[in-house]
């Protein structure tokens, strides 16, 4: 029996035809534009979870879990992260979409 594989790319796009998944989606927004930081930070100073972790003085575990959106990060933890990985922390505030009343 041959199995058809579909990319991600297209069950993805299948997916967000979904109204519900669309706001579920919608409503990590935030975490995973963290972990895409944390991802990006730790690749651009070439180091892996395991070499992130001694710096922090924390186990790779922690940082596998950092990355992976299963844990909200304090601020204190972040900077631990940056300072880790060669970067600094920057938080902003930025508006919301402004909400049009029907």
């Amino acid at each position: 029996m041959t199995r058809k594989f579909i990319p991600t790319s297209e069950s993805f796009a299948k997916w967000r035809e979904n109204p519900e998944y669309q706001v579920a989606y919608d409503a990590l927004e935030e975490e995973f534009t963290l972990v895409r930081a944390l991802i990006k930070a730790r690749a651009r100073a070439g180091l892996t979870q395991e070499q992130v972790a001694q710096r922090m003085g924390t186990t790779q575990a922690v940082i596998a879990r950092l990355e992976g959106g299963r844990v909200r990060p304090s601020t204190r933890t972040l900077e631990r992260f940056a300072k880790a990985t060669g970067t600094r922390l920057k938080i902003s505030f930025e508006p919301e979409m402004p909400v049009h009343a029907p």
